[in-house]
């Protein structure tokens, strides 16, 4: 049975009253009294239903989500869930605006903050850019009293609240685990393809990779970083070429978006084809698994991350604790065998 308001008076042993000041941050009450009841809900695990107390009080969150306008299959997910989560806006007393702003551009993210700043809601989410220009206006935001989440990609050293997404090193070093095991034990190239190293979570996943590849698979060597902006043309000419110019690559590490264009050239590639591990299931990436393309993918879940950061941009706005455990995003891997 879950606990109570009575619960935790009873343990506390304080009034009803107090202990729905506390949980409503009302003032009121002694330092040491809060701290009693603070104790107590940890102890008995009560789950403040914080939908129902704004319900009651009238209030409602306006969150702004800042997302790249990029046509990835990815981006376009996450984008829809930011709007499944604004049709469902009455229910949950938000009212969300997306701002789009162009892939990779660090000068249209930094004007979007400071005009989502300037129209004062209670918090914002974006998909981050590594750039000092970025961290200052998020700064900017934290300083004038703005919840603030990174989505998919995090900003070192900036104000922000909370990172929403999956622990992009740990992905890169499942990637080079997969890869390393896939491969026969002799000397052999792997192509790495990135979307862009402006962004942190690629650069992340990339450093993962390195370093289990040089630690445990020493017999494999990393070519240069190929970039393809996550566009699909572009990703479809560079893989295109380093197909043809390797013609016994061992393995392809694709640890952004652009899958559409990695597809397209290993099925026009008519050589010897490389072990490839990409990022992200989706309609597209499922079926070159099934066809045997791709030989692993590691997913995501967008739905996940826009939920975690909707709920942690309502509990900074309300002064609450985020509980870490329940926004923690987990990498899922995918093979032929264990499609959804």
């Amino acid at each position: 049975m879950k606990p109570t308001v009575h619960d935790i008076a009873s343990k506390a042993g304080v009034s009803l009253a107090t202990v729905d000041r506390v949980i409503n941050l009302r003032p009121g009450v002694h330092q040491l009294t809060r701290a009693k009841v603070e104790a107590a809900i940890s102890e008995l695990g009560y789950v403040r239903d914080i939908a129902a107390a704004n319900l009651a009080k009238g209030r409602s969150y306006a969150l702004v989500f800042v997302l790249p306008n990029n046509d990835n299959s990815f981006m376009a997910g996450l984008r829809n869930e930011v709007r499944c989560a604004a049709s469902r806006s009455y229910v949950e007393r938000t009212s969300i605006r997306i701002i789009e702003v162009p892939p990779f551009d660090a000068a249209a993210l930094t004007q979007a903050l400071d005009v989502a700043r300037l129209e004062k809601p209670s918090g914002v989410a974006f998909v981050a850019i590594d750039s000092e220009d970025v961290v200052e206006a998020t700064d900017r935001l934290a300083d004038s009293g703005i919840a603030v989440v990174t989505l998919v990609s995090d900003l070192t050293g900036s104000k922000r609240d909370h990172f929403a997404g999956v622990d992009n090193a740990a992905a890169g070093r499942t990637a080079a685990s997969l890869m390393g095991r896939f491969l026969p034990r002799e000397t052999a190239e792997i192509a790495v393809l990135a979307g862009s190293m402006l962004v942190k979570d690629h650069r992340e996943r990339l450093a993962g990779f390195e370093g289990v590849i040089k630690a445990e698979f020493p017999h494999l060597s990393i070519r240069p970083v190929l970039e393809g902006r996550d566009d699909a043309d572009r990703v479809d000419a560079l893989v295109g070429d380093t197909l043809r110019d390797n013609p016994r690559l061992a393995g392809l590490y694709s640890l952004g978006a652009g899958n559409r264009g990695l597809i397209r050239a290993l099925k026009a590639h008519d050589g010897f084809r490389p072990c490839v591990i990409a990022h992200e299931l989706n309609d597209t990436t499922a079926a070159a698994l099934r066809d045997g393309v791709l030989d692993a993918v590691l997913n995501q879940d967008a739905g996940h991350e826009v939920r975690s950061a909707i709920r942690v941009l309502k509990a900074r706005a309300d002064g609450l604790t985020v509980i870490e455990a329940q926004e923690r995003i987990r990498i899922d891997i995918f093979l032929r065998d264990n499609l959804p």
